[in-house]
């Protein structure tokens, strides 16, 4: 599916009044259409923050016509988190990946959901890369959630932030739509997890109408991030294509 993209919008930095701390975000408003009021997208970063990369995420779904908010996952012990995709920046991210509770990351979806509904928003998709993959899954849990799209959110068939059940048994929680991406060559989540998953997003729909999974073949973790070394050119645009759909859809 073609995306046919509007100007690009004037992004910018905002705070918003979290429920414990201040989250410092990135606004990318779409103007022109209907849609934009009706419907956004909040964009959950990997483990290095609300970077370049991330920031382009947003301004791209909002060049698309549908405004975005990328949130910090880090408010609490990192606000201004902008890492490179080094291993020394993986380092520091994954130490605050460690600090961080399932309850804080959805009350603070919560929050931005609140503030995206200010802006009018009645339809809300959030999407996840990486840690924001897992955290992804956990907001599908969220009634102010309609649908959620986890692109290779490691870790949920083991437990969950800050400790607990797998996030995976929470599925009989979602009421809305969930998508979980793998690239079949990614080893954060290896075959035996790639099965689980599937097989849990089928036994909770049948149907695969609301609950699916999608297997990206010779895909590594990150295959949708340009700026990576695992970049995968064909994946990525088919992780761009299944996102818009799922933004775009009625």
């Amino acid at each position: 599916m073609p995306i046919v993209s509007q100007p690009l919008s004037p992004s910018s930095w905002r705070s918003l009044e979290g429920p414990e701390v201040p989250l410092r975000c990135w606004w990318a408003p779409a103007f022109g259409t209907r849609r934009c009021q009706e419907r956004a997208v909040l964009v959950l970063p990997e483990v290095f923050g609300v970077n370049a990369w991330v920031r382009g995420v947003a301004d791209r779904i909002a060049a698309a016509g549908v405004s975005a908010l990328a949130m910090p996952l880090f408010a609490r012990t990192a606000p201004q988190l902008d890492l490179a995709y080094d291993q020394a920046s993986l380092v520091e991210g994954r130490r605050h990946k460690d600090q961080t509770q399932t309850t804080s990351i959805l009350a603070d979806v919560v929050a931005a959901a609140g503030w995206l509904q200010g802006q009018g928003c009645q339809r809300l998709t959030v999407v996840g890369f990486c840690f924001g993959g897992h955290a992804a899954l956990l907001a599908a849990t969220l009634p102010e959630v309609h649908s959620s799209i986890n692109f290779y959110g490691a870790g949920i068939c083991q437990g969950r932030p800050g400790g607990g059940e797998p996030s995976l048994t929470l599925l009989p929680e979602v009421d809305g739509r969930l998508i979980c991406v793998c690239g079949t060559a990614d080893p954060l989540i290896p075959p035996e997890d790639q099965r689980q998953i599937a097989q849990s997003l089928l036994k909770a729909d049948p149907t695969a109408s609301r609950l699916r999974y999608v297997a990206m073949d010779g895909a590594d973790h990150g295959f949708m991030c340009d700026t990576r070394a695992s970049y995968h050119p064909a994946a990525a645009l088919q992780g761009w294509e299944l996102l818009m759909r799922e933004v775009l859809q009625v």
